[in-house]
């Protein structure tokens, strides 16, 4: 037997086994740690807060963030936390990564459509179908009555396929037949008219 473990090679292998097992050990040791096995903590419910009160939240439970995406809502205010990745409340492991999506700072934008030469009914239908949500009717003197002129934003003339916010005051420039302007406005659309019945205009149109 002393002479058995007394060759080298035996001596070898033992010796390789040893280390093998030991560096399995260590490994396993090592991923326990490193994984926090068992140990877990919960998501913080962070919407409505600004992203910098949120950030305090994710310190505290040990946990990461990353703003991936923005959006914009009315109900919230602007740089709040209107999404989290996972969800508020779910278990996750410390120092886990959480996705956050917040509410824009400015309104969404749009492109202005072409409206020139149309009826002022087809132009702003197409409008509100682009989303924009205030929109003034004003007529100016020109040739044709009730043809769409230009939009303008704050005095200037918007350009086809600029980009202004969607909650931008817009004037709907409509000639109004004549050289001069008439003593009252007629065919302005109502407030309460509905977007489908002008929609309808514009599929009519087409």
């Amino acid at each position: 037997m002393k002479g058995f473990l007394k060759n080298p090679y035996v001596l070898n292998l033992l010796l390789a086994i040893v280390v093998v097992c030991a560096l399995m050990y260590g490994t396993l040791k090592w991923l326990d740690v490193y994984t926090r096995h068992n140990e877990a903590v919960v998501v913080p419910d962070v919407k409505g807060l600004g992203i910098e009160e949120a950030a305090e939240f994710f310190k505290s439970n040990n946990l990461r963030y990353n703003v991936i995406d923005s959006v914009f809502s009315k109900s919230v205010k602007p740089g709040a936390v209107v999404e989290l990745v996972p969800m508020a409340g779910s278990k996750v492991k410390e120092g886990r990564i959480v996705f956050v999506t917040v509410n824009a700072l400015t309104s969404q934008m749009a492109a202005v459509p072409e409206v020139e030469d149309l009826s002022f009914r087809q132009a702003y239908a197409i409008l509100r179908a682009c989303g924009f949500e205030k929109i003034e009717i004003e007529y100016v003197p020109g040739d044709y009555k009730d043809l769409a002129i230009a939009v303008e934003l704050r005095g200037r003339v918007l350009e086809k396929g600029e980009h202004v916010p969607l909650t931008a005051p817009l004037v709907l420039k409509v000639s109004s037949g004549e050289d001069e302007l008439p003593t009252d406005s007629l065919g302005l659309p109502d407030e309460n008219t509905p977007i489908e019945s002008l929609n309808s205009d514009v599929e009519n149109w087409f």
